[in-house]
């Protein structure tokens, strides 16, 4: 996996020391403070990079209220971001995301989540020092994204994009995207070791799905968090043609976007 995208416990186990590394545990405060976190890590829990007022495409919360949580997180824009949750990635691949969007140029996820680094590493509860910075995000121009809107999804099923849904199979049979094919997004995790499956493991179950690199690929679920960890493992895999609808079927529906329902005899 390409360590620029993912990194393991090691990795960061060994660059905790190095204050240009900055850790953020996205759980909430109470699982921050009261379970313990990797040392050093500061929180900025989920809620508080979502948006749900349309302030920003889907649910990203804007350039400046995300520059505000950066800046009072004591990260700075040249800083290396190391996200990590214990949902097996899928919030912290969120807050992945958000932060490319806004700018911030090197933004990983931890390989694994808080309980994968709790098996190999010491966590505390001691509460960070935090020096606040000015930080200003820098958002992508709307070519440079790979987050696209309806009208760019109805030209992709033109052009025989793969649609992938990241739900859960009865959300699946009860409304898709015409076409899509089913991967639910945690197909990815080794139950045992809540770690991703090794590569040419994941390579062959995304073929299997016809998610294949010489593809061009639109992501999507209900409210564009699930995918979050999908595009993140893509990325990692060294995919390059990935769209990430972020309405996804909640934005599809509302413009009464073409669906298929019932279940698929092929998955």
């Amino acid at each position: 996996m390409d360590e620029s995208v993912v990194v393991s416990p090691d990795w960061l186990a060994s660059r905790l020391d190095d204050p240009a590394v900055r850790v953020v545990d996205v759980r909430d405060a109470w699982e921050f403070d009261g379970i313990g976190h990797v040392p050093g890590a500061v929180n900025v829990p989920f809620d508080s990079y979502r948006d749900e007022s349309d302030v920003d495409r889907g649910t990203l919360p804007g350039a400046d209220a995300f520059a505000t949580l950066l800046g009072d997180a004591g990260i700075s824009p040249e800083d290396t971001i190391v996200a990590y949750d214990d949902t097996h990635g899928v919030f912290a691949a969120r807050f992945v995301l958000t932060a490319l969007e806004y700018g911030h140029d090197d933004v990983r996820l931890l390989d694994g989540d808080y309980s994968a680094w709790n098996q190999a590493y010491e966590t505390t509860s001691d509460t960070p020092e935090i020096e606040p910075t000015d930080y200003e995000a820098d958002p992508l121009e709307p070519a440079e994204s790979p987050l696209v809107d309806y009208d760019a999804v109805e030209a992709a099923l033109e052009r025989d994009a793969v649609l992938v849904d990241t739900r859960e199979r009865e959300e699946f049979e009860e409304a898709r995207l015409p076409g899509a094919v089913r991967f639910d997004w945690r197909d990815v995790i080794d139950d045992e070791t809540r770690r991703l499956k090794h590569e040419d493991e994941l390579e062959a179950l995304l073929a299997d799905h016809g998610i294949t690199p010489d593809r061009e690929i639109v992501l999507y679920c209900n409210t564009a968090r699930r995918i979050s960890h999908t595009y993140v493992v893509l990325t990692a895999l060294g995919y390059e043609d990935v769209m990430f609808y972020e309405g996804s079927l909640t934005e599809w529906l509302a413009n009464d976007g073409e669906t298929e329902s019932g279940p698929v005899s092929t998955e």
